[in-house]
């Protein structure tokens, strides 16, 4: 089993930067990604962005391209969300989540993760 401890969050003014941190631990020897989804009040939970620790590739949604920046550490199983630019549209709850599935290509659906973090609030006030 893998746990998972999120850092970061809370109040930005529209316009402005914050930076999540996710650490994972426990049985770490096949995470083949970490992502990060978001799930705002009475919205389905969305993919934001996912890195393969194959090569350090990165993948985004479209609405946060350009303005996010995921980053990790395979040797750590750590990864960070640099989001700038933040919108009211950005606020939701982050996750960060873990993946053994694909080695190969991104996994970008909820469904192909196996672990995920508790959540951590990020409020975007315009």
């Amino acid at each position: 089993q893998v746990q998972l401890v999120e850092s970061g969050g809370g109040f930005v003014q529209a316009g402005g930067s914050q930076r999540l941190s996710c650490a994972a631990s426990g049985r770490t020897l096949r995470i083949y990604s970490m992502g990060w989804f978001r799930q705002a009040p009475g919205k389905e939970r969305e993919f934001v962005a996912t890195i393969m620790w194959s090569g350090e590739k990165t993948f985004y949604a479209d609405s946060v391209k350009g303005r996010f920046t995921i980053s990790g550490d395979s040797a750590k199983n750590a990864v960070s969300l640099q989001m700038n630019s933040l919108k009211s549209e950005d606020t939701a709850n982050y996750y960060c989540a873990t993946t053994g599935s694909n080695w190969y290509r991104p996994s970008v659906s909820a469904w192909e993760y196996d672990s995920w973090g508790q959540g951590i609030q990020v409020t975007v006030s315009s």
